[in-house]
């Protein structure tokens, strides 16, 4: 594949260093997808992408190459800098983890390039509502991917969601009125609508929705581990701290 781009909107999702003085990187651009580039002396000191070239900070970016690797040949702010709070910092590691694990190489989604900017913007927030910014995004890029979720009706039968009632979520089928727990996450109709509308004002709401799109994420993972979650705080437990 011959590549030949000039200042396109992208973010740094990873980077890792690269032989003696370079970086490889999975970046998300705004027309490209994910693509793999090599940012090539960027370890440098004197080197004057070094700065730019981090998670979290809008890009344009230049690149040119043939194979499944392109390599880096401009780069410039594509805004201003964004402080990440700490509180915020592994969630937002944890979006980025998400699109390297889910997005396939080359594969353009300009609509979920735009919410992710504002995924990073909100969390840039430290008052945020960060589970109810995880969620959304989590929604938004199955969607993206062609994997959303039937939240507003049930699946064996197309009735409407009672806000009222416990219902299964089966992976890849949908909420149902009869199920099994070994094949269905419990989760209230209200629960369900309010993800549908992306308005999770509730205790019970996030803490099912977290549930639900952990288990449904996990299936499309198949098997692979998302390392930014165990970054994540551990609920207080008295047996934990007991167990010290």
């Amino acid at each position: 594949m011959n590549l030949n781009v000039v200042l396109q909107p992208a973010f740094v999702l990873h980077q890792r260093p690269y032989r003696e003085s370079s970086l490889l990187l999975e970046v998300f651009g705004v027309e490209s997808g994910r693509v793999g580039l090599i940012a090539k002396g960027a370890r440098r000191p004197k080197s004057p992408h070094r700065a730019l070239l981090c998670p979290f900070r809008a890009l344009l970016l230049s690149w040119r190459g043939r194979g499944e690797l392109g390599v880096v040949v401009g780069v410039e702010p594509g805004g201003a800098a964004l402080v990440m709070p700490s509180a915020c910092l592994v969630s937002g590691l944890y979006a980025n983890e998400l699109l390297v694990r889910l997005l396939h190489r080359h594969d353009p989604h300009p609509e979920l390039f735009l919410q992710y900017g504002l995924t990073v913007h909100a969390l840039a927030d430290a008052n945020c509502s960060v589970e109810q910014i995880l969620r959304v995004f989590e929604k938004r890029l199955l969607e993206a991917i062609g994997y959303g979720l039937t939240l507003d009706r049930v699946a064996d039968s197309g009735s409407p969601i009672d806000p009222n009632q416990t219902y299964g979520y089966i992976p890849d089928y949908g909420p149902v009125e009869s199920y099994s727990r070994r094949d269905g996450i419990p989760v209230q109709g209200s629960t369900l609508l309010a993800l549908a509308s992306e308005q999770l004002r509730t205790s019970q709401a996030l803490r099912e929705a977290k549930l639900l799109m952990r288990s449904v994420i996990n299936v499309h993972l198949e098997g692979r581990a998302v390392v930014s979650r165990e970054m994540f705080p551990r609920p207080f437990s008295p047996a934990r701290r007991s167990s010290a």
